[in-house]
């Protein structure tokens, strides 16, 4: 590509051959032509690498490197970025096409923003389940600066990674992500925070991309004690000041103690419970967190099959 593209779009892969492809195949789609393609391989223990190559197109740049994490293949795409904006993606998710369309005129309605975030919906099966946000208009395509990032946040998180886009110039000012944060314990929520801190953040309610929840491999089901979270504490000092920035740390300081919890470690959950303001969360949140390791499973183990009945449990409406 001789010209800069709009868009560059960055793609960690790790051991992701059987979704690749449909993946790609969403990002070559898109109505808005304006872009590059910078896929980072992980260090894929699979056909990961193969499949991403036998795709022949000239916006794909395909990159591998040594197995270093989700945050380090990020951070290396971003370098590798010729465009001013990035766009992320994971190599299990897909984009409507409309997505990169949808985020241009978001970025050049609001062009002074330190991230840009589009409306997401979750599949489980065959079902597509939206998510649900804080405080933000009912009406459909609405678009707009957030009034408060965080409490927009509280049911599902405004910030998703695979439909965000940061300007590249953001990402030198805040650091990328925290390559200490391991097997994505949080990494992404780490920098949208360290952002909806020092500026604006745009959102538009139109749905363009979508969770695949029923993805194997995903990093985020990796055995719970071996993951190293994100530091919440660094930002208490500012959450004293913050009322939403203090619950939002609180829902994922819950959201941590549970998942310990949930692998039988009461000293590590214990650790998290005790620094939430239980005022911070609801009926459900605080009558979890007292049950047993046993009843959370049954719990767990009975929200799947409910599904099935379009019956979504969820502790955070």
């Amino acid at each position: 590509m001789t010209n800069r593209p709009f868009f560059s779009v960055v793609i960690p892969l790790y051991n992701k051959e059987s979704y690749i492809e449909a993946t790609l195949k969403s990002v070559l789609n898109q109505s808005l032509k304006d872009f590059e393609v910078i896929i980072v391989n992980d260090g894929s223990t699979d056909n990961s690498y193969h499949k991403a190559k036998t795709i022949n197109n000239g916006r794909i740049q395909l990159y591998s490197t040594k197995n270093k994490g989700v945050s380090h293949a990020r951070n290396f795409g971003i370098k590798k970025a010729n465009a001013n904006l990035i766009a992320f993606l994971d190599a299990d998710d897909i984009w409507h096409n409309h997505h990169l369309e949808d985020l241009k005129k978001l970025y050049e309605n609001f062009p002074n923003c330190g991230m840009y975030c589009k409306a997401y919906s979750k599949q489980h099966g065959k079902k597509l389940i939206k998510s649900v946000y804080k405080n933000i208009p009912k009406q459909s395509n609405w678009m707009g600066v957030l009034d408060d990032y965080f409490k927009s946040s509280l049911i599902n998180c405004i910030a998703w990674t695979s439909a965000v886009m940061i300007p590249k110039k953001i990402t030198n000012d805040i650091g990328g992500f925290d390559e200490n944060i391991t097997l994505g314990a949080g990494e992404d929520t780490d920098l949208w925070i360290k952002i909806a801190l020092k500026y604006p953040v745009a959102f538009s309610n139109r749905p363009s991309a979508i969770h695949n929840l029923d993805a194997y491999n995903r990093i985020s089901n990796t055995n719970t004690n071996t993951r190293n979270f994100l530091n919440l504490d660094k930002y208490e000092s500012i959450a004293k000041k913050n009322k939403s920035l203090k619950t939002y740390l609180d829902i994922n300081r819950y959201s941590i103690a549970i998942q310990y919890k949930l692998v039988g470690n009461t000293i590590k959950g214990n650790e998290y419970i005790n620094k939430i303001d239980l005022t911070n969360l609801n009926k459900k949140q605080r009558f979890l967190l007292r049950q047993s390791s046993l009843f959370l499973k049954v719990i767990l183990l009975l929200k799947s099959p409910l599904k099935k009945f379009n019956i979504h449990l969820s502790s955070y409406k």
